[in-house]
């Protein structure tokens, strides 16, 4: 069943090809991350008022100019064409973590300038069309393609025989133009490594702690987006209270220890507009000095004693202090946790 909603007055979602925004300029892929590679793909298909003087970060997003008055039929919208669920997904049977659930991708395909968002529901029967079937039955009969952007890496069609220069040559037999687009790399400076920037090399920086070149690579910091719950409400104990966040099931978590963050407490409006931003930190652990056993996302945040249970808080990892560890009483917990808040507001201030 189509399920066809409007995000923030400027992009369509869809999970089905049946009721969309069409024509369409197209870029296809998998885009969990949205990172600075997948901004590449998207440029080409964007309207022309969003290649330049866009905004850095989804706030104060431009509405859309408005469309000339030509025929229906020569418009077009800057539609993202991506799958779900994720193709790794279908094929092991195995739930996958995603750096950008739909909220979070939505939000920032939506602060590029994209129109339209598509979920083509990858099933038995999407898997085993063939490149040459793909290209007929979905770009050109339902999308109704008239420019579509790919990596160079894109892969499609039955058991991924299809390749980006496939596609440009299937395409153009429905005169439509393929734009492939080189992949962005990025050079680490320890050990000195050029890498093509991906989704899974982010993965990596986040699972090694190394929040600085993951941020660097999605042009944005990390975040973790989540509704406050109670908890077990040690915390406030020892003199350190801490807002427990509920994340969606399929957010990617990273490293676990302690972050220096910033965090924003959203509205209760619609469009999720920020009321107020505070700093502070985070842990993601166990608590094993408390016996803990479950996974727990807490985070503190400085001169801050208003209750927070039920609101929505998105906090943005800025840098990674140090593992989870056990300590041997509550005293000397205490005294670390002092030094994490020190160093996390001097490292903080000098972000500023």
């Amino acid at each position: 069943m189509l399920n066809l909603s409007k995000n923030g007055c400027s992009l369509w979602v869809a999970s089905s090809t049946e009721e969309l925004l069409k024509p369409n300029t197209v870029a296809l892929g998998k885009f969990d991350g949205v990172h600075l590679g997948h901004h590449r793909v998207i440029q080409p298909i964007l309207p022309p008022a969003f290649h330049e003087d866009r905004p850095e970060n989804g706030e104060n997003i431009p509405k859309f100019p408005p469309r000339s008055p030509t025929p229906p039929q020569e418009q077009t919208y800057s539609t993202v064409v991506t799958f779900d669920p994720h193709p790794l997904e279908f094929f092991t049977g195995q739930p996958r973590t995603l750096l950008t659930p739909l909220d979070e991708k939505v939000e920032q395909l939506r602060s590029l300038g994209v129109e339209q968002l598509v979920l083509l529901p990858f099933d038995q029967e999407l898997s085993a069309l063939s490149p040459q079937d793909f290209v007929n039955q979905i770009l050109v009969q339902k999308l109704q393609c008239r420019r579509i952007s790919v990596g160079q890496d894109f892969c499609f069609g039955k058991q991924r025989r299809g390749t980006a220069q496939d596609l440009q040559s299937l395409a153009a037999q429905h005169h439509i133009p393929v734009t492939i687009v080189s992949l962005q790399t990025y050079t680490d400076k320890a050990p000195t490594q050029e890498a093509p920037i991906s989704t899974s090399l982010i993965r990596h920086y986040l699972e090694s702690g190394d929040i600085k070149n993951a941020n660097l690579l999605l042009g944005r910091p990390y975040i973790l987006r989540g509704t406050v719950i109670p908890g077990q409400k040690m915390g406030r104990t020892i003199g350190f209270p801490t807002a427990n966040l509920q994340l969606p099931k399929e957010k990617f978590i990273p490293r676990q220890g302690v972050y220096a963050v910033r965090a924003a407490i959203l509205s209760d409006t619609p469009d999720a507009t920020t009321t107020q931003k505070i700093v502070g930190v985070m842990n993601i652990g166990n608590r094993p000095t408390v016996n803990g056993s479950n996974l727990s996302v807490e985070v503190h945040l400085f001169d801050w004693s208003s209750d927070l249970y039920g609101k929505k808080l998105t906090v943005q990892l800025v840098e990674f202090l140090r593992p989870e560890q056990k300590f041997p009483s509550l005293d000397e917990l205490k005294t670390q946790i002092q030094l994490d808040c020190t160093v996390a507001r001097e490292l903080l201030k000098a972000e500023c």
